[in-house]
């Protein structure tokens, strides 16, 4: 069963090998820098990894699946904030598994909510994964929060 037309997300989205992860919260919080963090920590492990979009992504539901797509004018290109605008290996769409909200530590609360959900107005609500930016190893502790989410 689909779902309506696609909604425009301020959101940065990837794929790192079969799972989507779309980056979400306000302007400034790291979405792009902690994307492109696990992309380059993926390829270097050879893993596959792709940007879908930065900054903008139109997500739909399609037969239960979220679906990210690139806005074609901004495509396989990724700002840097503060530095300039880059080229990144891209693909036009993917499956979406999980919402990530990038933090900087201190944080008050010690563990996030229980299955906490990011919603998107008219396409529904994926589980949100919070992920500390300082770490260097942004891509384990990403991958082993959505394993234990899976």
């Amino acid at each position: 069963m689909s779902g309506p037309a696609p909604v425009n997300v301020h959101a940065t989205g990837i794929v790192i090998g079969t799972r989507g992860f779309l980056f979400v919260g306000p302007s400034g919080c790291g979405k792009t820098s902690a994307a492109l963090t696990c992309l380059a920590q993926a390829q270097t492990r050879g893993l596959h990894a792709a940007l879908v979009c930065d900054d903008q992504v139109m997500l739909s539901r399609r037969n239960d699946r979220f679906v990210a797509e690139a806005i074609a004018s901004i495509a396989g290109r990724a700002e840097v904030r503060g530095a300039e605008i880059v080229p990144v290996p891209a693909t036009a769409a993917a499956v979406m598994d999980f919402t990530v909200r990038p933090f900087r530590e201190p944080v008050l609360e010690r563990l996030p909510p229980e299955k906490e959900t990011f919603h998107v107005d008219a396409v529904g609500e994926l589980p949100l994964l919070r992920l500390p930016v300082s770490s260097p190893e942004m891509l384990d502790i990403l991958l082993k929060i959505a394993e234990a989410h899976a």
